[in-house]
């Protein structure tokens, strides 16, 4: 790289350069610099908004896989082994945030929550809690499909003989059944996980898309092109992308080493 100095020497001449063409020099002379420092997902991080979103999905999303799990394997269990009175009617409300509009779940949980003392719905409806809420109504609908799918594959033989051995329905359940459906439980988490990084519609009717407030990344992608930013909504998009495909790996590996084991 050659620099020319104007006639007056010494740093007078970097103004040839500075500011803005030291950019496009850079570019010339090392290419896969610039492919790193100026791509739209580097761009995209640089934001502090996008971080705090970025944050936010990771943690709520955690937190609904946990929530949907713990709802789904006791309830996919009673699915599965036990016939009950209303048991029609549950299977066919565990259908409903399927097959319901997105928009609809939102606007459903709105007004539940319109019945609520006022102290809890200004701690909930469009607060940080609210995202959870309506990832959860969602995603575990999911979850219990899953699990009551990976109980129904499981002998319950098995069980029954543990069962005439002494061991309690707990015992049971946790030493024989539990083990076996270990595959299905994996599969439900990462399947609640992956819904609840990908909801939009419920967020934005009951949590809003308040930036370093209730923004994710699902309505971030919807506040950037609102405001004409395309390269930034995609690049968030390929952040979306990037996360829900290595966590699937990450399961996929986990979930075949414990099988192994």
């Amino acid at each position: 790289m050659k620099i020319l100095l104007a006639d007056g020497g010494g740093l007078a001449g970097l103004q040839f350069f500075w500011p803005g063409r030291l950019k496009y020099a850079w570019e010339f002379q090392f290419p896969w610099i610039s492919a790193v420092l100026y791509n739209p997902i580097t761009a995209a991080l640089a934001k502090p908004e996008i971080r705090y979103s970025i944050a936010l999905s990771l943690i709520s999303c955690t937190i609904t896989a946990v929530i949907s799990l713990w709802i789904s394997i006791p309830l996919g269990y009673l699915l599965s082994r036990f016939n009950f009175i209303g048991k029609g009617l549950v299977d066919a409300v565990l259908d409903i945030p399927i097959i319901l509009p997105p928009l609809v779940v939102g606007l459903s949980l709105l007004i539940l929550f319109q019945f609520a003392p006022l102290a809890v719905r200004d701690a909930v409806v469009y607060q940080i809690p609210a995202v959870i809420l309506a990832q959860v109504a969602v995603a575990c609908a999911f979850a219990v499909r899953t699990m009551k799918a990976a109980f129904d594959q499981i002998d319950p033989r098995c069980e029954r003989v543990a069962l005439t051995l002494g061991c309690s329905r707990a015992t049971a359940f946790s030493r024989v059944v539990l083990p076996e459906a270990l595959p299905g439980i994996l599969t439900a988490g990462t399947l609640a996980w992956a819904r609840a990084l990908g909801e939009f519609g419920p967020l934005l009717i009951f949590a809003g898309a308040t930036r370093f407030k209730t923004e994710v990344l699902s309505t971030s992608v919807f506040l950037e092109l609102s405001v004409g930013d395309l390269s930034a909504a995609v690049a968030i998009s390929m952040i979306m992308v990037i996360a829900a495909v290595v966590v699937l790996i990450l399961t996929r590996i986990w979930g075949t080493k414990t099988i192994s084991l």
